[in-house]
């Protein structure tokens, strides 16, 4: 029997090495694994030769365009999964006019529609901005003073963490301050005015906020409005956020005299104390790769803010519109409500996602280059950390997931077999309620045909 012994291992030696080929895995076992989310914009470049491919490919990508009549040929049998119910598909190559375009006009995005609201974020405000949460005095009031962290946190992070902004840590240099000035006692205020309007979006399911789908969204919160045990969103964010931010102003040595008041911060306060976020391409990242909510709806409002002065869902959403226009991408009629895709009323045509995703491939805009970066990786991270796994494409496809009742979705890239870069969306609304899983499972194997394709 073991004459068989040397054939054996030649073969496993060569199964090993294939797989190792086609998985890239000596590349990410032994270090510089391109997936790995860049948190700063790549420089501008005429292409995304370098950063961006999901994974190392063994030779440089082709000259020309990809064909459209392989694209078609490789997704005729995917597009054609009575799973996928509905279906509007968009595949482009990085740069130029599609190569498949499959059903027409709007769709319900789900949280693809992320991908629009990170655009606008990062368009206006800059990759490199922050957020500040302050705390404000005058005489013995202080006021803490939200201003719209999305990742603002109740206790301090751990030693090494890329952010020191917590109520535990404003607390601490607050009393700091008080002390110096000779105060161990003073009555405490909140300010959440940045945001105005609902904190629910109208065009929401009443059961959101119960079934711990969504939190209230103001400008003042700590852990996105989850309570501390993470088993419910807190009935105010604001207020439960001033109450332990007096909780640790006690444990520094200053007394809170009752309980903390939602009032504005007076004109010409002194400030005390501030602490900042991390930056906006680290936000974005974040948003995009776990598909948060909150997150998504803080930062519409931040674009409300800074393209009208209003931070309320209908600015937020006005705010966006106006940037993806001034951005030249073509809405094709699409409407929506929110910044997250939560709303079951958000439609949007699959060929503005591609539009945005090529745009933020191209070096014109390389402050746009999060959009791409927060995407998660197949098999590997994120929202796609579990999926892929029964498909060629896993760490060969990075896209943004979508998922509503009824509505499974997926736009991202795709590296195809010849190392070329494509663009792809695929909505599919009319899912069965009981289809989800098989839905996504088909998208899967739409976008790893891409990846399989020599294109």
């Amino acid at each position: 029997m073991f004459r068989w012994a040397p054939i054996v291992l030649v073969l496993a030696i060569f199964g090993a090495a294939a797989a190792s080929y086609h998985y890239d895995l000596g590349t990410r076992w032994l270090g510089a694994a391109p997936d790995v989310p860049l948190t700063r914009p790549a420089p501008a470049a005429p292409a995304l030769a370098g950063p961006l491919p999901v994974r190392t490919v063994a030779r440089p990508a082709p000259a020309g365009q990809p064909a459209a009549s392989a694209v078609r040929r490789v997704l005729a049998g995917p597009l054609a999964d009575p799973a996928l119910a509905k279906i509007r598909a968009v595949v482009a190559p990085l740069a130029g006019p599609a190569l498949l375009t499959q059903g027409s006009g709007p769709a319900m995005p789900a949280s693809t529609l992320k991908l629009v609201t990170a655009t606008a974020a990062l368009h206006v405000l800059g990759p490199d901005h922050t957020f500040a949460t302050r705390v404000v005095r005058q005489g013995r009031s202080v006021t803490l003073v939200g201003g719209g962290d999305p990742f603002l946190s109740d206790r301090a992070a751990k030693v090494g963490t890329p952010s020191d902004a917590s109520l535990q840590v404003l607390a601490r240099r607050t009393a700091d301050r008080l002390k110096a000035a000779g105060l161990t006692r003073v009555d405490v205020g909140y300010d959440a005015s940045l945001f105005s309007g609902p904190d629910l979006s109208p065009h929401w399911p009443a059961g959101y906020l119960t079934d711990q789908v969504v939190s209230r969204i103001t400008a003042l919160w700590a852990d996105e409005g989850v309570a501390a045990d993470k088993s419910r969103r807190v009935d105010d964010p604001a207020a439960t956020a001033a109450a332990d931010f007096a909780s640790y102003l006690d444990a520094d040595g200053v007394r809170v005299a009752g309980s903390p008041r939602d009032r504005a911060a007076p004109r010409g306060a002194q400030e005390l104390a501030r602490v900042t976020s991390v930056p906006l391409s680290d936000i974005v990242e974040r948003v995009l790769e776990t598909s948060d909510n909150e997150g998504a709806e803080v930062l519409a409002r931040q674009v409300g803010l800074a393209v009208s002065g209003r931070g309320s869902f209908t600015a937020g959403v006005a705010g966006v519109r106006k940037t993806l226009g001034d951005l030249g991408i073509a809405l094709h009629g699409a409407r929506w409500y929110d910044g997250s895709g939560l709303s079951r009323d958000d439609r949007l045509d699959p060929r503005t996602l591609v539009a945005v995703l090529q745009l933020a491939a191209s070096g014109d805009h390389p402050e746009l280059r999060p959009v791409l970066t927060g995407l998660p990786v197949a098999s590997f991270t994120g929202s796609l950390q579990d999926r892929f796994e029964q498909t060629r494409g896993g760490g060969w496809v990075r896209a943004k997931t979508g998922t509503l009742r009824g509505t499974s979705a997926l736009a991202g890239l795709a590296t195809d077999a010849r190392g070329r870069l494509l663009v792809f969306a695929f909505v599919s609304n009319h899912v069965p309620d009981l289809g989800t899983l098989d839905a996504e499972a088909a998208l899967d194997r739409l976008a790893s045909a891409l990846a399989d394709c020599r294109c």
